[in-house]
């Protein structure tokens, strides 16, 4: 089996990717170890928390104990799936903030800040705001990558845009347009009901040409021939086999199998490597390094109202939610709650926004478990540009071994800092007049919980992935010993070898990852094809014009 480019990762950048090389004429062949993303539980939106703790979706990964957080082992779901994580995540849609592209073309990879990424946000977007205001100029509207916006229609989700008004935070109508810093209704990527994953935006229009085919196999390393990648070794059907490419291999395997497949093919640490008895054939340092995420508590809230999402937490109304999504594709299946949120700053004198918030108007844990008080709301929150950094090593030289992961959350001082200013300001919302008909008391952390000491003990025990790990095969320039893949994402010391997904990200952007693993997928596709890049958006984005000496 052959194909001008092997991509190994049908995930969120490889379905990019594929339909976008595939549209141009080559041969592509897509390698993914998931099986089909068809049915109820992965396409209804409002089912979002079933894939993500099933098996047969997720490769099931945890962390290292985590020393910072009790010594904890966190989940790590990763999509084991057609379509990858944007067919077990949340749907929510962020493009990140213009600062962010900036700062990667500040740290080496050239040709990745705003105004050079923006266009290719435009490019992969068909959105529609559904009515809920927006800034169409932003915007893209003929892309493959439909987004949408919930209707809104409970009480709490505009309750949390009219508190955040209040406590004196910007109202932006468009968080991906000229202006992510405020609060206001959330963007997330659904189709008429339907998830809208990478799946059923790119691989299935890539699937209907002749030229692109996906296999079910196991990936185990790639295989090189004097400093060239020739292939992909894979396990398929109980017999190990090797798929050649005539042009080029593509890691898109998600930031965690990845650097895990570099170093299994000699590319990463000389000294791991060797001390797992693996040949090197390129000494990349930077492999699995620079590992990050986001953290985030669940702030939540009793109602003293039955307004909350709980009223359909039962057998019976989950039924009836479930029965209007199938026949129609319309109700609470077909959205994923969070239609509302916000991107604010902690502090004065930074610049632009370092905390989020999503808004549910249930108290919920993302396991699916309600809060056993009843009728209640939350936010998620945490900050957006954790120092701390991590790793992946390998554990053995077994293919079929799980790597290690230790992110090493909390582990620099100043993320306590400001994961309690991120509890204290969502409750600064909470208690504003536009919550005062539904609050009744704080769930958690519970009001008793106020000193330093208590919120940290706090975050120690409660805080959990956002599930957004990210920077493990750093972009950057060819002479940076510890980039690993440079600005047209060819691996730095191997011919024929590219990756592109998160793994590449230099630090972590604003928001969820979905949105800027697709673009790095539309934009490796132009560097893979040498087509030239999209011309620049020299749009200016908005900055609070007195950032310096105002948090708000």
């Amino acid at each position: 089996m052959q194909a001008d480019y092997v991509i190994v990762g049908a995930g969120s950048a490889g379905c990019a990717m594929a339909w976008r090389l595939a549209e141009a004429g080559s041969s592509v062949l897509v390698i993914e170890h998931g099986g089909s993303d068809i049915g109820p539980f992965i396409q209804m939106p409002g089912a979002l928390s079933y894939p993500m703790n099933m098996a047969r979706y997720d490769w099931g990964y945890s962390t290292e104990p985590e020393p910072k957080l009790n010594n904890r082992r966190l989940v790590t779901p990763r999509g084991k799936v057609i379509g990858g994580s944007s067919s077990i995540n949340g749907m929510v849609y962020v493009r990140g903030h213009a600062g962010d592209f900036d700062h990667w073309a500040e740290q080496g990879a050239d040709g990745w800040s705003y105004s050079d990424v923006l266009p290719y946000y435009k490019r992969m977007e068909n959105w529609d705001s559904g009515g809920r205001g927006g800034d169409p100029e932003w915007r893209g509207r003929s892309g493959p990558l439909h987004v949408s916006r919930g209707p809104g229609r409970n009480p709490l989700t505009q309750a949390f845009i009219d508190a955040g008004v209040q406590a004196g935070y910007q109202m932006t109508p468009d968080y991906n347009g000229q202006q992510q810093e405020g609060v206001g209704p959330f963007d997330a990527t659904i189709k008429q009901g339907r998830r809208w994953s990478a799946a059923n935006a790119y691989m299935r229009p890539a699937l209907k040409r002749k030229n692109c085919n996906l296999i079910n196999a196991f990936a185990r390393k790639v295989t090189t021939e004097n400093g060239r990648a020739t292939g992909v070794e894979v396990e398929r059907k109980g017999r190990v086999e090797i798929i050649r490419a005539n042009r080029e291999v593509i890691l898109a395997a998600s930031s965690i199998n990845s650097p895990k497949l570099l170093m299994l093919s000699g590319i990463g640490p000389a000294a791991h490597l060797r001390a797992h008895g693996i040949d090197v054939i390129a000494d990349r340092p930077g492999v699995g390094q620079n590992l990050q995420d986001h953290l985030e508590l669940y702030i939540q809230m009793a109602a003293s109202k039955p307004v909350s999402l709980y009223k359909y937490w039962n057998i019976p109304m989950k039924g009836w939610v479930g029965t209007q999504w199938l026949l129609a594709k319309l109700g609470l299946g077909a959205s994923n709650q969070f239609e509302s949120g916000g991107f604010i700053r902690s502090r004065a004198g930074v610049r632009y926004p370092d905390i989020q918030f999503h808004f549910l108007p249930i108290a919920v844990r993302y396991d699916g478990q309600a809060a056993a008080e009843g009728h209640g709301y939350q936010a998620h929150v945490g900050p957006m540009r954790s120092k701390s950094r991590g790793q992946v090593t390998l554990n053995s030289a077994d293919p079929n071994d799980a790597p290690k992961i230790a992110f090493n959350y909390m582990s620099h001082p100043d993320d306590w800092q400001d994961f309690r200013t991120c509890i204290r300001l969502t409750r600064e919302i909470f208690g504003q007049e536009a919550f005062a008909p539904y609050a009744k008391h704080e769930i958690q952390p519970g009001a008793e919980v106020q000193t330093d000491a208590q919120l940290d003990a706090f975050i120690a025990e409660h805080a959990e992935s956002a599930y957004h790990p990210c920077g493990t095969a750093r972009m950057g320039r060819a002479d940076d010993t510890m980039a690993v893949v440079d600005p047209e994402t060819r691996v730095i010391g191997v011919d024929n070898l590219r990756l592109a997904d998160s793994s590449i990200f230099p630090r972590i952007t604003n928001g969820n990852l979905n949105a800027p693993s697709i673009m790095v997928g539309e934009k490796a596709a132009d560097h893979i094809l040498d087509k030239p890049p999209l011309p620049k958006d020299n749009a200016r984005p908005w900055v609070h014009p007195n950032w310096e000496t105002q948090q708000r």
